[in-house]
């Protein structure tokens, strides 16, 4: 039986924050693959900071908690070190999408096999409020109190132009079926990118707007064109797979079948190249 993901540290979320809905999809998705055969010291996280990073703290799991807008720098140095984990990035929509930018979208590039899974509340939470690069049109917090004038990033179309062969969206408040997208994710070969529309009940409480505009895709769709289409609708927020793509993974174009923190030689034999130079 796995041993409880939980840990004793003080969970300092607002109430009715949609993170804890991924916190616990999270513990269901890698309690099922760990029933099907995954091992659990397979699995490492890490993030950047803002209310998704606190995540770290309140899942037992080996990880690295890094800087703002490294996690997928972090996720891809993890990788390439040990390619035979299973490494979850976790962002914010600030903290993946502003500061970190391009390492989102190198890690996309690169087909890098990880798993990014993007809390996008609409704004910089943990610094009470102010506009994120995905903040719609008109967001008024403490760096727009007239309201946002800039046009958002659309986070699916962006990552499905990087190059990401695996993208989907969830709901924080339909754990079930983000469960469902983060074992799918996390048992594709490749980058994997999961937008999870998570409302922020203190800066960004869209929950009634949500729950009256998710709508599941019945398929996912056969071409880029038709998925960034149904990203992009105005009048939906579709939940489920846009694209899912079987394409080489960065390590293996790199280094072959090797494993460096598995492969390397022990310390006499460092020695022993050493002193043959």
């Amino acid at each position: 039986m796995m041993r409880d993901l939980g840990t004793s540290k003080e969970n300092t979320w607002c109430t009715g924050c949609g993170n804890f809905g991924i916190l616990n999809a999270v513990k269901k998705a890698i309690g099922e693959l760990v029933e099907n055969g995954s091992k659990l010291s397979d699995f490492a996280i890490t993030c950047g900071i803002g209310c998704h990073g606190k995540i770290f703290d309140y899942l037992a799991l080996s990880g690295i908690y890094g800087l703002h807008g490294r996690g997928t720098a972090t996720a891809q140095g993890m990788k390439l070190a040990n390619p035979a984990l299973k490494v979850i990035s976790f962002g914010g929509d600030g903290d993946s999408l502003g500061e970190g930018l391009e390492h989102t979208l190198f890690a996309a590039k690169r087909n890098m096999d990880i798993t990014l899974i993007l809390h996008n509340n609409g704004n910089y939470g943990l610094t009470t409020g102010q506009f994120s690069p995905l903040s719609e049109p008109g967001y008024k917090g403490l760096s727009t109190p007239l309201g946002s004038i800039e046009k958002p990033f659309r986070a699916i179309p962006l990552l499905l132009e990087a190059g990401a062969s695996f993208v989907a969206r969830g709901f924080s408040a339909r754990p079930d079926h983000l469960t469902e997208l983060i074992i799918a994710a996390l048992n594709h070969k490749g980058f994997s990118f999961i937008e999870v529309m998570q409302p922020c009940v203190s800066y960004n409480n869209n929950y009634a707007y949500l729950n009256q505009k998710v709508k599941l895709l019945e398929v996912i769709p056969t071409t880029q064109a038709h998925a960034i289409d149904l990203a992009s609708d105005p009048d939906h927020v579709y939940l489920g797979v846009f694209s899912r793509k079987n394409l080489p993974v960065y390590h293996e174009l790199l280094y072959g079948s090797a494993n460096p923190q598995k492969d390397r030689p022990d310390y006499l034999h460092r020695q022993d190249i050493l002193h043959a130079k």
